[in-house]
């Protein structure tokens, strides 16, 4: 058999903590081989070794046969490895020509040749299916569109083995499918790829072999055919994962939150949400559906007093927000999963005891005439990192040294323990293993049988129609329609979320 990798009983620590536990890893010419763990199961790091950004401690790497020691990434290269990395590697005031060519350029007469650099670019794009235009400033398109640059950018340096490593996170629908496509076109032109990702769907659908790590360990290969979601969730997480969120029948009340006529501008000024209006009621979850740029940022700023209402009324519990400070609207009774959990959620410098405060620290017990009471605050983040299964390298470390999961469990106990009457979850479950998905869901159903309005934003159709009661779709600022889970599919929420108005169906869905 042709391996033309073989990664043999990798062994890499960090201090005392031990990342990459005698891993085996093997890459067969022409296949798609997915790389399949939780957060924090060590996939970015075996890749890493893979890539020369890190030293194994033991095991050796073979590529087609040859034991050979990648000591940084231009070796990699030079080996034709080349990755593709979750966070892009690109300068945003280049164009895309320029990112592709940085360190690679071409040169005649002692200048940079731009144009043989573009035509080759050209050809690559045409050969794989990977449409591009050189010529466009990486700040002005698309995430999508960033990614392919990225992927020329490994072809362009002549890689034959390309690592993609959780290459759908930021992607919207239409792109993931568009992804999968290109992957098989490289496939296709002789290339091999090896996947690392924890959304079971793609692997079924885009991998031909399947390694599953866990906890370090090198669990067991598979062929994908020969295997299905269910068996791959349980040798991921090592246990039974249930796909289906459980749930009763909501039974909503009262009003808690009401949008009446809302129009929101974006950074441009031009208006992103216009004349949105919705209500969420005590007890029910409702989900907004659309396509990422469909004015949900916006709309979410604007409930959180993070940005102007140009006109419209916002009511929590009665009283009208719209014109309010962040923070006076969180005391009304507002909690808020931002999507950016780095960004807006943590402050990843600080240490998890003072991330729990952020938003309580002024009041007593936490605060005393002006002055942090740091024991009460460190018994408040004891309680909600044992009720929350937040785990934590230490009791004191800083937010940046969690797993994507701790992290969004950390905000999730900080937002509902201070007992909001609307919580506003914001992509919840991005960049986030099945194990976790299923803990964070089941939060936000306790949260709505507690009596709670739950608003859900969320890209994850699965995600929509698996958690909320009610389904706004979203579509060019406004609401397309509302619909009803039970009664509604996937492909007709795809089509709303397009702009595709429905026929209706009988019974209207709508409240």
């Amino acid at each position: 058999m042709e391996y033309v990798i073989e990664m043999l009983n990798i062994r890499k620590e960090f201090g005392n903590f031990v990342a990459n536990d005698n891993i085996t890893l093997q890459l067969k010419k022409g296949e798609i081989h997915a790389l399949l763990g939780e957060n924090g199961a060590g996939k970015s790091t075996l890749m890493n070794v893979l890539f020369g950004l890190y030293q194994p401690e033991a095991g050796e790497i073979r590529v087609k046969g040859k034991k050979v020691n990648i000591s940084n990434p231009n070796v990699a290269n030079d080996l034709g490895i080349g990755m593709v990395h979750q966070h892009f590697m690109l300068v945003p005031p280049f164009t895309v020509a320029e990112n592709i060519i940085l360190g690679k350029e071409p040169i005649k007469n002692t200048m940079v040749d731009i144009k043989s650099a573009i035509k080759k670019l050209k050809e690559l794009s045409v050969s794989y299916g990977l449409d591009i235009d050189p010529n466009a400033k990486v700040s002005n398109i698309s995430v999508g569109m960033q990614q392919r640059v990225e992927i020329i950018k490994t072809l362009y340096r002549g890689a034959e083995i390309l690592i993609f490593d959780e290459p759908t996170a930021v992607l919207t629908p239409q792109e993931i499918v568009e992804l999968i496509q290109i992957m098989k076109n490289l496939v296709n032109e002789g290339k091999s790829i090896i996947i690392i990702t924890h959304k079971l769907k793609e692997i079924m659908e885009v991998s031909d072999r399947v390694t599953v790590i866990r906890k370090g360990k090198g669990i067991k290969t598979l062929v994908t055919a020969e295997t299905n979601e269910n068996e791959l969730a349980s040798l991921m997480v090592g246990r039974e994962v249930s796909f289906k969120t459980d749930k009763i029948q909501s039974n909503p009340t009262e009003e808690t939150l009401t949008i009446k006529n809302l129009n929101v501008k974006d950074n441009r000024g031009l208006l992103a949400v216009k004349n949105f209006s919705l209500s969420v009621r005590a007890g029910e979850i409702v989900g907004i559906a659309g396509i990422d740029g469909n004015g949900q940022s916006e709309l979410i700023e604007a409930l959180t007093g993070l940005r102007k209402v140009d006109s419209g009324v916002i009511t929590i519990n009665g009283r009208d927000t719209s014109k309010l400070k962040p923070r006076k609207i969180t005391e009304i009774g507002l909690g808020h999963i931002p999507s950016d959990r780095h960004k807006h959620g943590l402050v990843l410098d600080f240490p998890m005891p003072e991330n729990y405060v952020l938003q309580t620290y002024y009041k007593k017990p936490f605060n005393r005439s002006g002055i942090l009471n740091f024991a009460e605050i460190n018994k408040k983040a004891k309680q909600l990192a044992e009720e929350f299964d937040v785990r934590t390298p230490s009791e004191k470390a800083l937010a940046r040294s969690l797993s994507g999961g701790n992290q969004q469990k950390a905000i999730i106990a900080r937002e509902v323990d201070r007992n909001p009457s609307i919580l506003i979850a914001s992509q919840p479950t991005r960049g986030l293993d099945v194990g976790a998905i299923e803990y964070i869901h089941h939060r936000l159903i306790e949260q709505r049988d507690k009596g709670k309005a739950v608003l859900l934003v969320s890209f994850e159709l699965e995600e929509i129609m698996n958690v909320s009661d009610r389904i706004a779709v979203m579509y060019e600022g406004n609401i397309i329609d509302i619909v009803d889970p039970k009664m509604t599919t996937e492909q007709e929420l795809g089509l709303l979320m397009a702009g595709k108005k429905l026929e209706p169906k009988g019974e209207s869905a709508h409240e």
